[in-house]
């Protein structure tokens, strides 16, 4: 994973996998798991085969590294415990994962995360566990993951710094590298009200390990506000995954129709990202597709 940050400029990552699925005919998500227990369904596997296939197929077209990521989000502990899926879905996950990566002629750049999210709701800071709850909570599905064979671990949607540090030092007890990534307000600041660079500083110094790198996602490429950022922020900040729309995250949860802005938009300023703050993994989020992922393939000129 450091070779592939330290040799690459753009890497692509993957773009929205659950509101895709969502709103696809005959998928119906898990009240508890979302998309996870897809995997044991010929009808899911199809839908999340496809949809991780367009992606793969966009990076390969491109010649560019692509990261994807388990279905696996919303597979903690106690909601795979309280479900009637089996107990070792993360890992089965991951081996549908690395199955479908192992089948693609350009299998050797493409990277396998092992992904999951806070253990409540991602919108909602205080809702975010303490440091030593969530350092003992995540390790069960850290551990799960890992025995699927993932090649990086990412925690994502962290509205809150404390369950990130818990998370990160739970990641950082194995030999993985892994990756921390938080959900930010227009402001640009992490949902608890911490600004990114003091999140990214606190989780380094409390670390044994540090993290590959963080990451933002779930926010449209303007709410960071890149140019008021600290510059030092950047010498950590290595990806983004952009919402389509430019809504709070308020109004997404209420909103009944996807909103998205003009992919010319998105997509120029997330070029931006890469080419004038280094920011070098790029991927989609809420309310993105292939469109989005094909539009940062094609070296378009970011939008002012």
């Amino acid at each position: 994973m450091q070779q592939l940050l330290d040799t690459h400029p753009l890497i692509l990552m993957e773009a929205a996998i659950v509101e895709r699925l969502r709103r696809a005919s005959g998928v119906r998500l898990h009240a508890k798991l979302v998309n996870a227990p897809l995997i044991y369904d010929p009808q899911g596997r199809a839908a999340l085969r496809a949809i991780y296939q367009e992606y793969i197929d966009i990076a390969a077209a491109a010649e560019l590294p692509l990261l994807l990521c388990t279905p696996t989000w919303r597979a903690g502990r106690e909601r795979v415990e309280t479900s009637d899926s089996k107990q070792a879905i993360n890992s089965d996950a991951a081996r549908f994962m690395r199955e479908l990566r192992d089948a693609q002629p350009h299998a050797g750049q493409i990277r396998i995360g092992g992904l999951l999210g806070p253990r409540n709701d991602c919108y909602t800071p205080e809702q975010g566990l303490s440091v030593d709850v969530a350092r003992g909570y995540h390790a069960w599905q850290i551990e799960q993951l890992l025995q699927g064979g993932v090649d990086y671990l990412l925690a994502e949607t962290l509205p809150n710094v404390d369950e990130a540090l818990g998370i990160a030092q739970a990641m950082a007890d194995t030999d993985t590298p892994y990756i921390i990534s938080f959900v930010i307000g227009r402001d640009g600041r992490v949902l608890d009200g911490n600004s990114l660079l003091d999140a990214v500083q606190v989780i380094d110094a409390n670390t044994r390990r540090r993290p590959l790198g963080y990451m933002v996602n779930c926010a449209y490429p303007a709410f960071l506000r890149a140019e008021t950022q600290p510059p030092q922020l950047f010498e950590r900040l290595i990806g983004y995954q952009a919402n389509a729309s430019s809504l709070d995250h308020c109004e997404l949860d209420e909103a009944e129709q996807l909103h998205s802005e003009p992919v010319g938009e998105w997509g120029g300023l997330m070029l931006e990202l890469n080419r004038r703050y280094g920011v070098k993994i790029l991927g989609g989020c809420c309310g993105t597709n292939g469109e989005h992922l094909r539009y940062l393939t094609q070296g378009q000129r970011p939008v002012r």
